[in-house]
């Protein structure tokens, strides 16, 4: 499995939003989006609908919301890694402050989504804690604080992301660092990813938008005028 994933990037959180079809239908046009627009997206969706998306996109890169860290034989309603795997995950979420987990726990599970070649999406709630997650060298870490998940603003959600992609930096550079509490709109997509970003992403800005569709193709769009702008910035500054 190929493990690079171009930044920027954007990334879908569905929670429990959606399910079954309408889940579906989303991750349809984000798989579009995905195209048109050249930006790789990452879905991440309930074990429950893994297969189901995957194999009916060919865009997205399909993460699983949760695994447990149990191995194949005895054992009964857990999360079996290898089994979201199998149908169709190229990684998994961790910690995120509607589903938190110890350091200990970080570990395991990523311990095994390492024995199978899949990435690690890690949450952080605080410096310190995005600082400690860095430690354990997940592919992706989303520092997020819980007062501003599901639309709420905090204080200063930019100055909170530009001290955590420092912070996480320092720890392990090759962490990409993702904002994704917070965002409504595209412009914020944008204006997260030209600060530092090297992603952004959206749950309740997407499942709660007057036309979902239309705001997944607009915040993969501005991933894309981003894109473009960091380019011709870095061009000017060579």
């Amino acid at each position: 499995m190929e493990k690079k994933i171009r930044t920027p990037y954007f990334e879908i959180g569905t929670k429990n939003y959606v399910w079954g079809d309408k889940l579906l239908e989303y991750a349809i046009a984000a798989d579009k989006a995905a195209e048109k627009y050249d930006i790789d997206v990452l879905f991440i969706c309930p074990a429950l609908e893994v297969r189901r998306v995957a194999e009916n996109t060919k865009n997205l890169k399909v993460f699983v919301t949760y695994m447990d860290t149990l191995r194949p034989g005895r054992g009964c309603a857990d999360i079996l890694p290898e089994g979201v795997k199998d149908a169709g995950a190229v990684g998994v979420m961790i910690n995120h402050c509607e589903k938190p987990m110890s350091l200990p726990q970080m570990k395991k599970t990523i311990d095994r989504a390492r024995e199978l070649d899949m990435l690690v999406f890690a949450c952080a709630d605080t410096l310190d804690e995005a600082k400690a997650i860095a430690q354990l060298h997940p592919d992706i870490i989303n520092p997020e604080p819980s007062e501003i998940i599901g639309g709420g603003k905090g204080a200063s959600p930019m100055a909170y992301v530009m001290d955590s992609i420092k912070a996480i930096k320092e720890v392990d550079p090759s962490i990409m660092v993702e904002q994704a509490a917070g965002i409504t709109c595209g412009q914020e997509v944008y204006d997260f990813i030209m600060a530092g970003s090297e992603a952004a992403g959206a749950a309740s800005g997407i499942m709660n938008a007057a036309d979902p569709i239309a705001m997944i193709d607009e915040m993969i769009a501005a991933t894309r005028r981003a894109a473009d702008d960091l380019k011709k910035k870095e061009g000017k500054e060579q």
